[in-house]
């Protein structure tokens, strides 16, 4: 009777450790598979902003006379909005980016 009880106080345990092991690996399989597709997606839109930028400088370039006055325009541009991003909304994408990570843990 108390051999019986305590094998199968053992296989549940057992049970219960394997199941917080499956439960970890689709949790861990979520947020990696996010992760990656987000950054396949991150690359693409990064290279279409530089390929984007590079040809606005050099149409602005053209237009004001010499192509590397484009390039100090588009700089000067990113440096501006990055400057502003960072006292304006930094806190904000902050909360958004931990949020939407938690969110995606406890899922």
């Amino acid at each position: 009777m108390i051999e019986s009880l305590f094998e199968k106080t053992v296989d549940y345990g057992k049970i219960s450790f394997q199941l917080v092991k499956l439960r970890t690996l689709n949790k861990t399989s979520d947020v990696v598979s996010s992760l990656l597709a987000n950054t396949v997606v991150l690359i693409f839109v990064l290279l279409f902003m530089l390929f984007l930028s590079l040809g606005l400088a050099i149409w602005v370039g053209e237009i004001l006379g010499n192509i590397f006055y484009g390039f100090f325009v588009i700089a000067a541009f990113y440096g501006l909005t990055g400057i502003l991003i960072h006292l304006f909304l930094h806190k904000w994408i902050k909360k958004l980016v931990s949020d939407r990570f938690i969110e995606k843990l406890l899922k």
